[in-house]
C-alpha cells in the first residue's frame, strides 16, 4: 500500500486526486495540505467527498514523510521547495509546470522567470505514459502535463513521429476549470458564463511542451497554437488542421493511429457515420481518464483534421497523474481509473 500525500489538495486538480486515490486499492492518502483551509475537513471544500473521508487539511509546515508526494501547487511553488519535498518522499508526481520542460532556458521565455532548481529538471520524466511509459516505470520523479498540451500531443504524435506533417494549425477550446479555483474578474459569473473568448491566440505556455515533445524547432516550430475559453466547466477539445507533405487516405490514417494506440487503455479512436457523437466530445468524458481521438481527411488537399477531447481535470491533470503513479509502481495502468464518464450529463 502506497502512503500518499497531496500537497495543494484544496484546488480542483487536488480534489480530483483525492477523489481518485480514496478509491484506489493500492493507495492510502495519509495527509492533505492547504494553507487557506488548514484544520477544515476535506468535504468542506470538496462536498462530493462527504462521507468518504474524515481527512482534514494540514499546513505545509506540518508535512510528514510518506512514500509518494503529489504536488498540486500553483506554478512556481514546487521549484522553490523541491529539496524539502524530496527529503520527505521517495517519489514525487508534480502536477504543475515546474518540471515539465527539460531546458532551463525555456522557463524565462515561457514562464517569465529563471528556474531556481535547474539541476532538478533532468531528474523528472515528462508524465505522459503513452509516450514515456518505459522511462516512467520505476522512476522517482515525474512531471505533470499541461491539459492543452496533452490533448494536442496525443492527437498529433502518430503523424509527427512519422514525419508526415509540414505544418499544423491547432485550436483548443477549454472549460473554466482550467483556470483553477482562485476567483478573478475574468472568472466572475456575469463575465465568464456563455463566453467564446480567445484568451491566447498566440504564445500559450503549453506550446513549449509541444515543441519539446514533438521535437520541433523552437525558432520556427511550424505549429500554430491558439486557446479559446468556452462556456463549459470541464473539458478540452483540440481541433488540429494538419497540413501534410503528401495526401493521406483516411484508411491509412486509421492504420497509423491503430498501430500507435490500439493497445492503449486510455486512448479511444472515435469515428461514426451516424448519430450525435460522430467525433470526440469532451462532455461525455467528465470524470473519465480517456482521450478520444477522431479525424477526417480533406481529400486531395493534403490536409488531415484531427480532433481530440479530454476532461482537463482528469486526463489533463489528476487522472493522468494517477495513471503515471500506476506506471511508476508497476500497478495495472487502469487501477482506480475505470470510471467511463456519464451520459447524459
Amino acid at each position: 500500500m502506497v502512503k500518499a500525500t497531496i500537497v495543494g489538495a484544496s484546488g480542483y486538480a487536488g480534489g480530483e486526486l483525492l477523489r481518485l486515490l480514496l478509491a484506489h486499492p493500492q493507495a492510502e492518502v495519509t495527509q492533505i495540505t492547504s494553507e487557506t483551509y488548514a484544520g477544515q475537513y476535506a468535504h468542506f471544500v470538496h462536498p462530493n467527498l462527504r462521507g468518504h473521508t474524515n481527512l482534514r487539511f494540514s499546513r505545509l509546515s506540518d508535512l510528514a514523510p510518506c512514500d509518494l508526494l503529489f504536488l498540486a501547487l500553483p506554478h512556481g511553488q514546487a521549484m522553490e521547495r523541491i529539496e524539502e519535498f524530496a527529503a520527505l518522499a521517495g517519489r514525487i508526481v508534480d502536477l504543475s509546470a515546474d518540471f515539465r520542460l527539460h531546458n532551463p532556458a525555456d522557463y524565462p521565455r515561457w514562464y517569465g522567470r529563471q528556474h531556481p532548481a535547474a539541476d532538478w529538471l533532468a531528474r523528472f520524466v515528462y508524465g505522459l505514459p503513452e509516450l514515456h511509459r518505459q522511462q516512467l516505470a520505476g522512476a522517482k520523479y515525474a512531471s505533470g502535463t499541461g491539459c492543452n498540451a496533452i490533448v494536442t500531443l496525443l492527437a498529433l504524435w502518430p503523424l509527427y513521429r512519422r514525419g508526415l506533417v509540414r505544418e499544423a494549425v491547432v485550436e483548443v477550446k477549454v472549460g473554466s476549470s482550467e483556470g483553477g479555483n482562485k476567483p478573478s474578474p475574468a472568472s466572475h459569473h456575469p463575465e465568464r458564463t456563455g463566453v467564446v473568448r480567445s484568451y491566447a491566440p498566440v504564445g500559450h505556455r503549453h506550446q513549449a511542451e509541444l515543441i519539446q515533445e514533438l521535437g520541433l524547432s523552437p525558432q520556427r516550430p511550424g505549429l500554430h497554437f491558439s486557446v479559446t475559453s468556452v462556456g463549459i466547466v470541464r473539458g478540452a477539445l483540440a481541433t488540429c488542421h494538419c497540413l501534410l507533405h503528401e495526401d493521406l487516405h483516411e484508411r491509412e490514417a486509421w492504420r497509423i493511429y491503430r498501430e500507435d494506440y490500439g493497445a492503449e487503455h486510455f486512448v479511444r479512436l472515435v469515428r461514426a457515420r451516424r448519430g450525435i457523437y460522430r467525433y470526440p466530445e469532451p462532455k461525455i468524458l467528465a470524470g473519465a481518464n480517456y482521450c478520444d481521438i477522431g479525424f477526417v481527411a480533406d481529400a486531395g488537399q493534403r490536409r488531415l483534421v484531427v480532433i481530440a477531447a479530454i476532461d482537463n481535470l482528469m486526463k489533463g491533470a489528476a487522472g493522468n497523474a494517477v495513471q503515471t503513479m500506476n506506471v511508476m509502481y508497476g500497478f495495472p495502468e487502469t487501477l482506480g481509473l475505470e470510471f467511463p464518464g456519464l451520459h447524459p450529463i
